[in-house]
């Protein structure tokens, strides 16, 4: 993919940016500020269909060149995730629903190759037989989609986490990876999200629609780098299983401990509150670029001393 496409995604992302959000604001379709609430102004949920917007289109003008840059399938499990959180947006899909079809989505994945069949020795462990390799992947993509949902909280935090994920497994890759066309649009056009995030006024946030597909695609993939395909480079020593739980440390930490929290409180695990690492240090009196800052570095920090 050469600089000038990379240009044109950047450039088409940011004008989508502009035109939905005119649109929402046209249609008075804000975010609703209640006591959970991390921001104070009018503020649109239209990032995810963006971001799903763009990777579509770009997929959609390779595609009718005959150019496969990358698997076009995995826009099937993504679009339903992105059905999936435009209608919890719209209209607060119950959580049961949602995880129903969140498993729907990780059979899909399943099927298309993306299981995790093997352990690489952790404990002793290395290949799992069919059926526990397909509940265990069942399990490791609710965990995953439903960590990314829930740190999507303040400003720039998610679209921080999954431009993380794509730089560490293209980075420490030995070679390009067959999801690097994807990543790349990706990427490239999560960019200029940052600018309509931190916004003193119009914000535009990614919404479910965008933490759910981008939940999607992190555990896309950290699903390939544990398959036969990734290999790591020879510099970097760390088990492939230990490594994926590094690269999301911090959305992991933060499930497991609001979820205890909230059990020991006698509640729903799926029940909202303010626990979540990211409220603390807002109560602490960080801005929300800072906890990014903050959350991101300690989870790199993690990464690279398992790495190193």
């Amino acid at each position: 993919m050469n600089v000038s496409i990379i240009i044109l995604i950047f450039i088409t992302a940011t004008a989508l940016f502009y035109g939905t959000q005119k649109l929402f604001i046209s249609r008075q379709k804000f975010d609703e500020i209640n006591h959970r609430s991390s921001h104070k102004t009018d503020a649109t949920k239209n990032g995810g269909i963006v971001i799903f917007s763009t990777l579509f289109l770009f997929s959609l003008f390779y595609y009718l060149k005959g150019e496969q840059i990358y698997d076009y399938t995995l826009l099937i499990p993504l679009s339903m995730m992105f059905i999936i959180g435009v209608y919890d947006d719209f209209y607060d899909a119950d959580y049961k629903l949602k995880f129903f079809l969140q498993i729907i989505v990780a059979k899909l994945l399943i099927d298309q190759g993306f299981v995790i069949d093997n352990f690489h020795g952790i404990f002793g462990w290395y290949e799992i037989p069919r059926l526990a390799s397909q509940l265990f992947t069942f399990f490791v993509f609710l965990v995953i989609v439903n960590a990314v949902n829930f740190i999507d909280g303040i400003d720039g935090l998610a679209v921080s986490e999954a431009l993380k994920v794509i730089l560490v497994v293209e980075l420490i890759s030995l070679e390009n990876t067959s999801l690097l066309s994807m990543g790349v649009i990706l990427g490239v056009s999560l960019i200029p999200l940052y600018y309509f995030n931190f916004k003193k006024q119009n914000e535009i946030f990614l919404g479910d629609a965008g933490s759910l597909f981008l939940g999607t695609v992190i555990a896309i993939y950290l699903f390939y780098v544990l398959g036969a395909e990734y290999e790591l480079n020879p510099q970097f020593k760390m088990n492939k299983a230990l490594l994926t739980i590094a690269i999301v440390i911090y959305p992991l930490v933060d499930l497991l401990r609001v979820f205890i929290i909230r059990i020991t409180q006698k509640k729903s695990p799926f029940h909202p509150d303010q626990n979540h690492l990211h409220h603390l240090l807002l109560k602490k009196g960080f801005s929300h670029f800072w906890i990014v800052i903050i959350l991101q570095s300690a989870s790199l920090c993690v990464l690279f001393f398992g790495l190193l």
